[in-house]
This record gives structure tokens, sequence and C-alpha cells, in this order.
């Protein structure tokens, strides 16, 4: 007897690995914005998306929001609000790229690096549609989370299924 596809897509050995490949994913873009917040500011400012007294507060308190929710992903501790928030941010950044791509406004996205490559117009406009497919990439993921966890219905769904099954 074959298993249906829902019970591979929410396998806890599925789930476990999206859920740390995700939360890798947030960590590592949260350092390089946590060591150097000016830099992350200007890279918000370019998005032209901000009013101008929020730009800093973001660059102080985005990067800690996308460390912890990964953190909480890779630990799966509070897995399920840690993949909404991860969820919530992905599509914030959907909409930020989206709306600038639709303006025709080059910008560097300032995911994983916050100094910008000195990249042409086109370049950039080409990495901002190549960002929005990763990006829904993400947001499958956090799908597969958020469906795998809800499927769960103990206590322990907060925090790592367990592995044999």
């Amino acid at each position: 007897m074959t298993r249906p596809l829902s019970d591979w897509l929410t396998h806890p050995w599925l789930t476990v690995r999206v859920q740390i490949g995700l939360g890798a994913i947030f960590l590592v873009a949260a350092l390089p914005k946590i060591a150097d917040p000016p830099s992350f500011a200007h890279m918000i400012y370019n998005y032209r998306a901000v009013p101008g007294f929020a730009v800093n507060a973001l660059a102080l308190v985005m990067p800690w929001v996308e460390f912890l929710a990964g953190l909480g992903l890779i630990l799966g501790v509070w897995r399920r609000p840690a993949a909404m928030v991860v969820g919530l941010l992905v599509l914030v950044f959907i909409a930020a790229i989206a709306f600038n791509l639709a303006r025709g406004h080059a910008v560097d996205c300032g995911c994983f690096d916050v100094h910008s490559a000195g990249k042409s117009r086109e370049e950039l406009l080409t990495e901002m549609r190549w960002v929005l497919v990763r990006d829904a990439a993400m947001l499958l993921m956090v799908a597969q989370v958020l469906i795998a966890s809800r499927k769960t219905s103990d206590p322990a769904a907060l925090s790592y299924p367990e592995l044999s099954s």
C-alpha cells in the first residue's frame, strides 16, 4: 500500500530538514545585517518603500527578528510561530522587490550581503527576478513546516518530531 503524497510532504524526516534549511538561510542572512546596520539601513532606504524615519529602526530590528526566527527553526523551539514570522518576512520581501520591479527601480536586495556590488541596472533587475523565485521557494518551505506542524496535534509539535516512523 502506498502512502498519500500529503504523508510524504509532512513526514517528520522532511520537516526537520526543511526547518533547519530555512532557519539556516535566515540566520546566515541576518549576520551581515547585524554586523553592519548602517549599510543595511542604506539598502532599506534604496527600496524607497519605507518612510525615512523608520529606516534606521528597521535596520536595527529586522535582522534580529530574522536571526531569532531562524534560530527558533533550527532549534525546533516554537517551530510554528518561527515559521509564521519567517513567512511574514518573506512576504514583505516579495512585496518590496515586486514593487520596485513593477516601477523599474533596480535595487540590490541586501539579502545576504549589505554592500552593493556595483552591478548594472539590467543585472540588478535580472537578479531581482531570481530573488522573487527564490523567495517563492522559501514560501513553499514555510508552508511545508506550517502544514506539518498543524498536522501534529500534541504539545511536542512545538519542538522536533520523532525521526523514527
